[in-house]
């Protein structure tokens, strides 16, 4: 599967962007999608995933500000981010994989990564 990540970008505080994930290869609906951010010098961090079954799951420092969605005929899957807050800037990367329920919110669950995309709020 060969993820490619779009969108970021600068913004002020409290505005808004659209993340968009595109997937080729692979069997786009058996996956689960996720979205992950990395500051420097930090481990990659969960954001938000989107399962098979089209449940949700959010990190608690998003939650009610983000929101993940998908379209599985055009193999995409979006990630709308609102109210951003400067603690957001981060690199953004697209994720795919298997994970188990329990694994769902570690890098190590994905077995396929795009290459991340930039966000920068400013405060």
């Amino acid at each position: 599967v060969q993820l490619q990540a779009s969108g970021g970008g600068l913004v002020q505080a409290g505005g808004s962007l659209r993340l968009s994930c595109s997937a080729s290869g692979g069997t786009f609906s058996r996956y689960t999608m996720g979205w992950f951010r990395q500051v420097s010098g930090k481990e990659r961090e969960f954001v938000a995933a989107i399962r098979w079954s089209a449940t949700t799951y959010y990190a608690d420092s998003v939650k009610g500000r983000f929101t993940i969605s998908r379209d599985v005929g055009k193999k995409t899957v979006d990630l709308q981010m609102d109210s951003l807050k400067y603690e957001d800037t981060a690199v953004y990367y697209c994720a795919a994989g298997t994970p188990i329920l329990s694994n769902l919110h570690q890098a190590a669950g994905y077995a396929y990564w795009g290459p991340g995309t930039l966000v920068t709020v400013s405060s």
